[in-house]
């Protein structure tokens, strides 16, 4: 019986849709955007799949394919996904197809942004499916390139230049990767003596159980590629890129950076750390729970302060990746669960936050909260979204946002009690800065100078449509999203309590 490569499928086929795009006349307008979402659906509906068809029973990596590339450096084609990356690739999805419709009115040099967008979500579905670290390295560095292209030539400032946030952000991020780069290099020396050496994860995780890892290399390991998966999810003291990234960058762009490539930061730490090197997880842990803890009620802090709706989702979204820091510096399976978790459900609110933010400005050319509001009277589609975003961000019941938070704090209080309850006070901070902007943006007085503005229509409602649908089922059915996640994190916790710890 012949393996179907799926996750090469589903990773070749934006690439596909690049070199379509390619060869297609740039004022072919209507006919590229409409490549593009085929591509995008197709994938879509092929990680749905993957996601529908994995078994929950047993666990694991699966879908896995591996094919020998470099012998003498030990690097394969390794992919596969477990219940781990699995939600995360089809997070990657929903924002990526939904990104495509948000900027379905882009007209300037639309033939280069969209091949520009479709590298993006390559960049992270790779990373996401990827198991060899020299195949992961190769995809992360790739999503930054075009993140810089897209924010120099579509993007807009208001406080900052655009080409000061994009020349921020790279710098940023390249020396996170740096640091990155530099611990996987000492982790591939290290592991294995030489002429058995891989940069396959799973073979790596065996370095450890082998006594290969000794206690004071992954403790250093570990913190170069903290510094760089920190970078990456806006740990502090290294967040300072993202608000501005975020305001600076196309609407779609937006999306993708706070809905999917921030977790690329989270992923690599369970991936790496919880896998490969667990006492230097330990090590660092409380210090980790330390700085979730500044991340959420600093940025919270800073957020109430924001007049721009970009930088107050932006610091919101620095605010969250606390929870998901917290939750991961427990090292239990339950706080673990509502780490991953947290990491999808908060990418499904980013991305429809910034969604509509987009739709906002496009119609009245404004994000400031001051010079906005009532604007439910006049758009009630885009307020619609705003409120599912808002709600599911504060935690709400019934929204994606409620069990991943609950669960985190559950997990987390048993091992940090007094971290995690100035935590949870920071949800206090959340429904402040939350709906004081809902109230200030969507309701009060009808204001008649935005009489002239359309509600979202057409290719516009396919973010709303489907990123609120989502929000939604798996706030209704959280075992959709929590038991695929702990078919992989429980038996791997459980090999590390035998023995790691």
């Amino acid at each position: 019986m012949v393996h179907f490569p799926l996750l090469t499928t589903i990773l070749l086929t934006p690439i596909w849709g690049i070199l379509v795009l390619s060869i297609m006349p740039r004022e072919a307008d209507k006919t590229i955007k409409m490549i593009t979402a085929v591509t995008m659906a197709i994938a879509l509906g092929l990680t749905l799949y993957a996601y529908w068809a994995y078994d929950v029973n047993l666990g694991g990596l699966q879908y896995v394919e591996n094919v020998p590339w470099i012998e003498e450096l030990g690097v394969a084609y390794a992919l596969g996904v477990d219940g781990i990356s699995l939600p995360l690739l089809l997070l990657t999805m929903l924002v990526g197809f939904s990104a495509v419709f948000v900027s379905w009115n882009i007209d300037k040099r639309s033939k280069e942004f969209f091949i520009q967008l479709l590298l993006l979500i390559v960049g992270a579905i790779g990373t996401f499916v990827s198991q060899d670290l020299f195949i992961f390295l190769l995809f992360y560095e790739l999503g930054i390139v075009p993140t810089y292209i897209m924010m120099v030539v579509w993007g807009s400032a208001e406080r900052v230049t655009k080409e000061y946030a994009a020349m921020k952000l790279t710098i940023y991020l390249l020396l996170g990767s740096a640091f990155m780069l530099a611990g996987v290099i000492a982790l591939y020396v290290n592991a294995f003596p030489a002429g058995m050496r891989t940069f396959g994860m799973q073979a790596l995780a065996q370095a450890h159980v082998l006594g290969n890892l000794s206690e004071s290399v992954q403790v250093i390991v570990f913190f170069l590629l903290l510094l760089g998966f920190g970078s990456t999810l806006s740990m502090w003291p290294f967040y300072s890129w993202a608000p501005d990234g975020y305001a600076a960058a196309p609407t779609g762009v937006s999306m993708l950076h706070a809905g999917v490539l921030k977790k690329v930061g989270g992923y690599g730490l369970i991936r790496i750390g919880l896998l490969i090197l667990p006492l230097g997880v330990k090590f660092w842990a409380p210090f980790i729970a330390v700085f979730a803890v500044v991340n959420v009620l600093y940025a919270a802090f800073v957020a109430l302060a924001q007049k721009d709706l970009k930088y107050i989702i932006g610091y919101s979204s620095i605010s969250h990746m606390g929870y998901i820091l917290i939750g991961f510096a427990a090292l239990n399976v339950i706080s673990i669960d509502g780490a991953i978790a947290n990491m999808f459900a908060h990418g499904i609110m980013s991305a429809l936050f910034f969604a509509m933010i987009g739709l906002v400005y496009d119609k009245t050319k404004t994000r400031q909260v001051p010079e906005l509001g009532g604007l439910a009277h006049q758009m009630p589609r885009i307020a619609t979204g705003f409120m599912l975003a808002g709600m599911s961000s504060l935690g709400l019941p019934g929204l994606a946002g409620f069990i991943p938070e609950f669960t985190t704090f559950v997990g987390a209080f048993k091992v940090y009690p007094l971290y995690t309850f100035i935590a949870i006070s920071g949800i206090v901070f959340t429904a402040v800065y939350i709906l004081r902007m809902l109230a200030n943006v969507l309701f009060g007085p009808r204001r008649e100078e935005f009489d002239g503005c359309r509600d979202a229509s057409g290719a516009e409602l396919v973010s709303l449509v489907l990123l609120g649908t989502v929000l939604v089922v798996f706030g209704f059915f959280p075992q959709i999203l929590i038991g695929v996640i702990n078919s992989s994190v429980e038996p791997i916790m459980a090999t590390l309590m035998g023995g790691a710890f």
